[in-house]
């Protein structure tokens, strides 16, 4: 195999398997797993298009040229503009910074709020499988879709390249009472933010909506 296709072959994200989905799973708001699962696959079939063709051009795969935060922010935008494609009884929140990111489809006018705690869903994406970060301790049904992929400091280690793919899909009701906030050193200028504590992580891994088998995962 050519060190082209080699690359290409790093260009083709796994697919999610709806066999491994958790059926039991309650999402609120008519939100169904098969729906989670298209618009799952919809985000692998973008990243396959655009990095194949980066690659194609002598240029750099989408996640291992955004910084960290940039592309879990992108996938967790992806997922909130096409859940409602797949499961229209959702829609997307057009408030700038509105909360939470999907609402109850028809019930705001212009699917618009700026702040309505837990009538809606929260979206996060995250390389990390606890620990998940808020802006502020809320009242909010929130799903989070852990991902593994590339990273740009992988260029500089010995890690190789690693294929996208969704490890898990976990979704709760949280309580203020599930976040803490994560403190910052007086030098440090990153953004305040709130943290998932333990009560809340259990809560949405009792109420898992995707795993990867976990022999097929990493530790």
């Amino acid at each position: 195999m050519s060190t082209g296709q080699l690359d290409l072959d790093y260009c083709v994200p796994e697919r999610p398997v709806l066999e491994n989905f958790n059926v039991n799973a309650k999402i609120p708001f008519g939100v169904s797993a098969e729906g989670v699962f298209h618009a799952m696959v919809d985000f692998t079939d973008f990243l396959r298009i655009v990095d194949t063709e980066l690659v194609r051009k002598d240029m750099t795969r989408l996640e291992d040229m955004l910084m960290p935060a940039n592309f879990s922010s992108m996938v967790g935008e992806f997922i909130t503009s096409n859940l409602p494609k797949h499961c229209p009884t959702i829609a997307k929140n057009t408030y700038h910074n509105g909360h939470p990111d999907l609402l109850p489809a028809g019930k705001y006018q212009r699917k618009a709020a700026q702040h309505v705690g837990s009538d809606g869903i929260e979206i996060k994406a995250s390389r990390y499988r606890k620990g998940w970060q808020g802006h502020n301790p809320e009242d909010v049904w929130l799903m989070v879709f852990v991902f593994e992929g590339g990273r740009p400091s992988d260029a500089n280690t010995a890690n190789e390249k690693m294929r996208f793919r969704f490890l898990a899909v976990y979704g709760a009701q949280l309580e203020k009472a599930d976040w803490e906030f994560a403190g910052r050193s007086q030098t440090s200028r990153r953004t305040i933010t709130a943290t998932v504590v333990p009560s809340g992580f259990e809560k949405m891994a009792n109420n898992w909506i995707y795993k990867v088998p976990e022999s097929a995962s990493k530790p």
